[in-house]
């Protein structure tokens, strides 16, 4: 995974102002919210209640915005791809006891797995 996948160092400079310390703390930040949304999702599919794939939809959503006010492509694609799977499965009268309405959930959530252990990777790599 290239870096540039990850983030757009220089499309987030200029949302930044200029501003690295700025940024670096917005992306600290960025990285304690997906961290929570994150944990949002991996409880609701472990325990699903009431409606939720509408909560899959609302924690991608959270992750999607934000990543991409931070150019953060890989974030915003994958929580996108989730939201929208988390949207289908809503719309399927038989969602959570349906496997085939229940795997595409699960493989977007895996793949959104990786883009957050990318990002980790990533803010490590230049000391956030």
């Amino acid at each position: 995974m290239s870096s540039s996948e990850v983030i757009d160092w220089d499309e987030a400079m200029q949302q930044c102002g200029e501003d690295e310390e700025f940024l670096r703390e917005l992306l600290a930040d960025l990285r304690s919210e997906t961290d929570t949304q994150m944990a949002k999702i991996e409880e609701t599919i472990r325990n699903p209640t009431d409606s939720p794939f509408i909560q899959i939809m609302r924690a991608s959503h959270v992750i999607k915005g934000a990543a991409s006010n931070l150019m953060c492509a890989q974030l915003r694609h994958s929580a996108m791809n989730l939201e929208s799977a988390a949207s289908a499965a809503a719309n399927d009268s038989n969602g959570v006891s349906n496997p085939s309405v229940l795997q595409p959930v699960q493989e977007k959530y895996e793949e959104l797995k990786v883009a957050v252990a990318n990002y980790h990777d990533y803010l490590k790599s230049v000391g956030v």
